[in-house]
Order: structure tokens, then sequence, then C-alpha cells
């Protein structure tokens, strides 16, 4: 069976630190003109990848963090980010107009909780479902 070389433990190693292939196989000691070269074959090695994969699962395990709570997490950044506040002007009054929060924060929140639920899989044919458009004037809780 077939091992990885000390050289392609450290490159694993300094891989998970950086996710950067070329700065890993820098200091994994790799000599090459071309170290992007080098770090695209060793990240399709398949004794590689599956190292990377194992010593992510190890370190995600020992955080003991548990994907409710993750869910949970995000769910409430989207949320807290995406609620409306009074829009004021630079003296602090209040101009009658409104805004959401956050919407960058927001929606990265709602993309990462898309990502970690599965929502982005790449199947052959996607599935569209008919949307229903509210603008946010109109958006009241018995419409969501």
């Amino acid at each position: 069976m077939k091992r990885l070389t000390k050289q392609q433990k450290t490159f694993v190693a300094e891989y998970i630190k950086s996710l950067d292939g070329e700065l890993s196989a820098r200091k994994a000691g790799y000599k090459s003109k071309d170290l992007k070269e080098t770090a695209g074959s060793l990240l399709s090695n398949e004794l590689v990848i599956k190292e990377i994969k194992l010593q992510l699962k190890e370190q995600i395990s020992s955080l003991r963090v548990n994907k409710g709570y993750v869910i949970q997490k995000l769910l409430q950044i989207a949320e807290f980010s995406l609620e409306e506040e009074d829009v004021l002007d630079k003296d602090g009054a209040f101009t009658g107009k409104r805004k959401l929060r956050d919407t960058s924060a927001g929606l990265k929140a709602l993309e990462s909780l898309c990502k970690y639920l599965g929502f982005n899989s790449n199947s052959e044919e996607p599935e569209y479902k008919q949307a229903k458009i509210i603008t946010i004037s109109n958006l009241d809780d018995s419409k969501i």
C-alpha cells in the first residue's frame, strides 16, 4: 500500500493551514521552478486528497461543533442583518426612511447556510420551483 512521503505530509499540513497550494509546496521544501504546477499535481494525487480530507475531518470533530448550532447561528446572523432599521440624518434625526441593517452580511450568511445544507449541489438537471415575487414594501408575516 502506498503512503505519503514526509514532504507530502508536510505539504498537507501546510495546505490545511493556508489553503494556498503554491505557498504550501514552498514550505514543504519543493524546489520546482513552477510551484503552482507542483501544487496542482499534489492536489490531484488521491493519497494527498485523502489525507487532506482525513485531517480536516479530525479538526472538525475535535471542535465538537454541533451542526444544529452552526445552522442556528447562520440563521440568526441572516435574520439580524436583514431586519429593517430607521435611517437617520447626520444630526441623528429620523428621516422617515428605512433600510436593511447589513445586506452584505445577511446574504453571506444565507449563502453559507445554503452551501452548508447542500442547496448548491450541481445536479445535471436543476429543479426549478415557481417563485412568488414580494417587494419589501408589501412584505408581512402572513406572506412569509
